[in-house]
């Protein structure tokens, strides 16, 4: 099934993430107390919704339980952004991001259980949202608007097939450059270079080629 998430925070970085994720096919509730940032939404987010989020009625009334990862991208409001992640982690909430203004924030996010906090002068949203999507890519680069290098973790599918047998660079349009597997790096690997489980493959290429080539092979 498609997973649910919701966005809270409609600022440069949690617009982004809303931008990714929709354009990743994914069902996206985007949610601000800004009606103005609302509707700028309304035609890029599957719902858009005015909120305050730290009112426990109103994220009961959102159903925000039952999504399954809510990204909290409050902007300088350090407070709302604290008391909205506690609430969803009261509420049960399976999966949280929360983007933290500074180490402070951080210490504080963490001890409430946040599961991932995220700074955004460190991590573009394009990069982060792809990576909350799929659970094989460990990093993201973007290397233009639609060409990235990325690391994906080999999983079942890939155990035991060589790299000419997966055909990648024909079937899909990209290239292997690296493999990381223990300690050892193989840089440029030859066709022959059979995949273990758990290697890391460090793929570049254009963002539509490696997003089917992991639907295709490491999709759930």
């Amino acid at each position: 099934m498609k997973k649910e998430y919701a966005v809270i925070g409609l600022g440069r970085f949690g617009g982004s993430i809303c931008r990714a994720l929709s354009e990743e096919g994914m069902e996206v509730m985007a949610i601000d107390t800004d009606e103005d940032k609302v509707n700028e939404f309304a035609n890029v987010a599957s719902h858009a919704v005015v909120g305050d989020t730290t009112d426990e009625t109103v994220l009961k009334s959102l159903g925000i339980r039952n999504f399954d990862h809510v990204i909290v991208a409050i902007g300088d409001n350090i407070q709302a952004s604290i008391l909205t992640t506690l609430m969803l982690k009261e509420l049960g909430v399976k999966h949280i991001t929360v983007k933290a203004q500074n180490d402070y924030h951080e210490k504080v996010l963490s001890k409430i259980g946040a599961d991932r906090i995220v700074h955004p002068e460190r991590d573009m949203g394009r990069r982060i949202a792809h990576n909350i999507i799929s659970n094989n890519v460990l990093d993201y680069l973007e290397l233009s608007d639609e060409h990235s290098i990325v690391e994906i973790v080999a999983n079942e599918r890939l155990n035991g097939n060589s790299i000419i047998d997966l055909d990648i660079r024909a079937q899909y349009g990209i290239n292997i450059v690296a493999m990381k597997r223990d300690k050892d790096i193989i840089v440029s690997p030859q066709a022959n270079e059979i995949i273990k489980k758990n290697d890391i493959l460090i793929v570049i290429g254009a963002d539509t080629d490696i997003n089917r080539f992991e639907k295709r092979l490491l999709g759930d």
